[in-house]
């Protein structure tokens, strides 16, 4: 305490009457107030919004969850998938249309939040326009061609593109999209020039896998678990994964470290977010009950069964996790001159 504070209050202290007139009286409040009871909820049935097509990640994910929720709270959860504008047309939806009521949930993930904010000059949805509730898994990102197409390694491939960038073609949502950063950031690495290749523009990974593989564009960047199929299939194959470790779920291929590219740390996620207004106990029950429900191991298996890595995170770790990476994207759009 500094010594002229010491002397303010000795000055007024306690038994003085200044003291007495200026102290501030304790808010007092009433009984009713203290016992206010929380509000049921849920009480009827809740839209859980997917912004992208059936059978993509997000969308698995999210029909998981509404499942067990379903079951947890007695009420119906419904998956409505509301695609289109890279992920922005749901979250439009969600965040802006809906009733900030708690009965809109919204399947948030990295495309239509921290890439599209930095992605777009004047994004339609911004960070601060949602709660960030919890998030709930986590995908590598895999590099997918066509099941015979003439390289055989991702090093190989990544000379070529390094060589002849305006012959490459790779799908994405939008400019904004998972897909979209996960190239830039690749292209950036081995020194190509991103702005000579093309991107083909898909309603997410169930229509861009597909065309991979029917010769209609080279390259899909996507989580393991969207591919799995069409490489399961035969028509597909993954070149490497990002990141410093091998995907548990496909531990015979290498990741782009290995293959020689450092540095590539774009990773897919989802979970929920709720429009800015929701009261607060529908925001705690949301994350208490993903909180109970990563540990339980049903609902585990089904994350192992799309290749999905549980990845849970409260409202305050992601909330920060998200304002790391919105930075991140930023800088990397405006390098790439891919913000519009």
């Amino acid at each position: 305490m500094s010594f002229l504070m010491a002397v303010s209050v000795s000055a007024c202290g306690a038994d003085s009457p200044q003291a007495e007139q200026s102290a501030p009286k304790p808010a007092q409040t009433s009984p009713a107030e203290a016992a206010a009871p929380t509000p049921d909820y849920p009480t009827k049935q809740i839209e859980y919004i997917v912004p992208y097509s059936a059978g993509g990640g997000v969308d698995l994910v999210a029909r998981a969850t509404a499942d067990y929720l379903s079951k947890e709270w007695g009420q119906p959860i419904v998956v409505v998938n509301k695609a289109g504008g890279g992920g922005a047309v749901g979250a439009e939806y969600a965040l802006k249309q809906a009733k900030p009521d708690g009965y809109t949930a919204l399947a948030v993930n990295v495309s239509n939040t921290t890439m599209l904010t930095a992605g777009m000059l004047n994004s339609p949805v911004k960070n601060e326009d949602q709660i960030y509730t919890t998030r709930i898994g986590k995908g590598t990102l895999a590099f997918a061609v066509k099941a015979d197409a003439p390289w055989k390694d991702f090093a190989e491939f990544s000379q070529w593109v390094k060589v002849n960038p305006e012959q490459l073609t790779w799908t994405s949502v939008g400019p904004a999209g998972f897909s979209a950063f996960g190239v830039a950031e690749w292209l950036d690495a081995i020194g190509a020039d991103f702005s000579k290749t093309r991107m083909i523009v898909t309603k997410g990974a169930s229509d861009s896998v597909p065309k991979v593989a029917g010769g209609h564009a080279i390259l899909a960047v996507h989580t393991v678990g969207e591919i799995m199929p069409m490489l399961q299939a035969g028509k597909v194959k993954i070149l490497a994964v990002s990141g410093k470790e091998r995907s548990p779920f496909l531990p015979d291929v290498p990741t782009a470290e290995e293959s020689g590219m450092k540095g590539l740390t774009v990773f897919w996620w989802t979970g929920v977010s709720f429009a800015k207004g929701t009261p607060d106990y529908v925001v705690t029950k949301w994350q208490d009950a993903i909180a109970k429900m990563e540990k339980d191991p049903a609902f585990a298996k089904k994350l192992t069964d799309i290749q999905v890595e549980s990845a849970y995170a409260n409202r305050e770790d992601f909330n920060q996790d998200v304002i790391r990476e919105t930075e991140y994207y930023t800088e990397l759009a405006t390098k790439k001159n891919m913000r519009k």
